[in-house]
């Protein structure tokens, strides 16, 4: 009964927060609408049968049972109109100017990208979790050189070759690109801080070198694919991935670029199950979507440290406009990139990672919801028929010809685009059903690991490893 109450709140918190991208896009087509003289019929939040509804001033305002976004009608857009069916009244009320039509048709994108703004302010000031694997030491070997020298589990490395680090990926990153194997740790324990040289291993099989130390946390196993190496060779949701080729695993991206590198290899795996040590024998295999070798393996639970304050908003909203373009740059150079419209997500892979988010930390969350906006606003403004883009394209090709196009052509080429976008949305859709089990494996491990979510140190400048 607590998991399924716990289920609801998400499923509610979701809807609110996927609800609140539509509607304020369907807002600013209503408020620009009315700025600029245009007919309105009907302005609607959320989407379904009506729980209240009521006419003023020519208008009618109502609220849906699904608490999923809005919209507004517009008869003199006449995509939009096309879409609803069409309306008696439409006929009789005078076309809107080209330039109407295009700050209508603008303004929802913009309202979208205002939005993200707005969200990612509130991030700034209530700090952003940032996964981390921190730099604490896990077990140490009493006879081994390091716990000869007195170092013991659960000390803090806070420094290499002069520094700082807080986390095991920033050690990795020193340790690896240093053109010696001799190192310099601090090391802190109940405050002392506490010097050592240590020299780093070295591994024939993978070519890296690392600290003979291992972290204290572990990349957890979430959801293992069935027909993969992880499956055959018999690992668990839940293990812990202690080495990979006698290499200690030192975070999630060490370990990828670990599995990697093994590609067609027979490779050794230990993990912790339970409290007790297993090893694996596992070969990880080509991946033809991500070009490099994988065991088929998501991961769960994790250490999460909070930036307190955030990323700034503008650096946030910049990150996420950079990533939507080399997304789309990739997908149009699916030759060279593997990038397919397969790999993209609909409505149920992004309800899906936003319940993931949400269950994690409600911060993560408004992180996609800045991303969501960014893209909902980039995607819209596409010159393509049915979309915000599509209208603008029309007004100006309007504004050209020096009078309207044929109501017929529009409504024909607003019609094929329509049952285009509904095909391929239909498309992705049926692939984010397949990863469907994954999603849900990633939301129950969510739920069922540890999620630790801390504030950033303090004592030196936060980091994004």
């Amino acid at each position: 009964m607590e998991k399924l109450l716990q289920y609801l709140v998400v499923a509610a918190a979701v809807l609110l927060l996927f609800g609140a991208s539509i509607f304020v896009h369907e807002l600013g087509h209503f408020l620009v609408a009315l700025w600029r003289g245009m007919k309105v019929e009907a302005f609607a939040i959320g989407l379904g049968p009506k729980v209240w509804g009521r006419k003023w001033r020519g208008i009618e305002y109502s609220i849906r049972w699904i608490p999923a976004g809005g919209f507004v009608k517009l008869p003199q857009m006449i995509t939009s109109e096309t879409l609803e069916g069409g309306s008696e009244s439409a006929k009789h009320i005078p076309p809107a100017p080209p330039g109407s039509k295009i700050l209508v048709a603008v303004a929802g994108p913009l309202m979208n990208v205002v939005f993200a703004f707005f969200v990612a302010t509130v991030i700034y000031v209530v700090g952003l979790p940032v996964l981390v694997n921190p730099s604490l030491v896990g077990r140490v070997d009493p006879d081994s050189e390091e716990g000869k020298l007195g170092i013991r589990e659960g000390d803090r490395i806070v420094a290499v070759s002069g520094r700082p680090v807080k986390s095991w990926e920033e050690i990795n990153d020193i340790t690896v690109l240093a053109p010696t194997n001799v190192f310099e740790v601090t090391i802190d324990r109940a405050g002392v801080r506490t010097n050592f040289t240590l020299r780093a291993r070295v591994s024939e099989n993978v070519g890296l070198k690392w600290l003979g130390l291992e972290p204290l946390e572990h990349p957890v196993a979430g959801y293992v694919e069935p027909e993969m190496p992880a499956a055959a060779a018999g690992l668990k949701s839940g293990d812990q991935f202690v080495a990979f080729n006698d290499v200690p695993v030192l975070g999630r991206e060490h370990l990828i670029d670990l599995v990697a590198k093994a590609e067609g290899k027979p490779s050794r795996v230990r993990v912790l199950r339970d409290s007790e040590e297993i090893g694996f024998e596992v070969t990880p295999r080509y991946d033809p979507e991500t070009k490099r070798g994988r065991i088929g393996v998501a991961f769960a639970g994790g250490v999460y440290e909070v930036l307190r304050p955030g990323p700034t908003p503008w650096a946030q909203v910049k990150k996420v406009w950079n990533q939507t373009f080399a997304v789309l740059g990739a997908l149009l150079n699916s030759r060279n990139t593997g990038i397919k419209p397969s790999d993209l997500s609909g409505p149920i892979g992004i309800l899906s990672v936003m319940a993931i988010q949400t269950q994690t930390d409600f911060r993560l969350a408004l992180s996609f919801l800045v991303l969501l906006n960014i893209n909902l606003a980039i995607l819209n403004l596409l010159p393509v028929p049915v979309l915000d883009g599509g209208h603008v394209l029309m007004a100006i090709i309007e504004k050209l010809r020096g009078r309207p196009l044929s109501l017929r052509f529009v409504e024909y080429t607003t019609t094929a685009f329509a049952v285009m976008l509904i095909g391929f949305m239909l498309y992705v859709s049926f692939f984010d059903v397949r990863k469907f089990p994954l999603f849900k494996a990633l939301l129950e491990s969510t739920s069922q690991t540890e999620q630790v979510i801390r504030p950033a140190s303090t004592n030196e400048p936060a980091s994004v490893p």
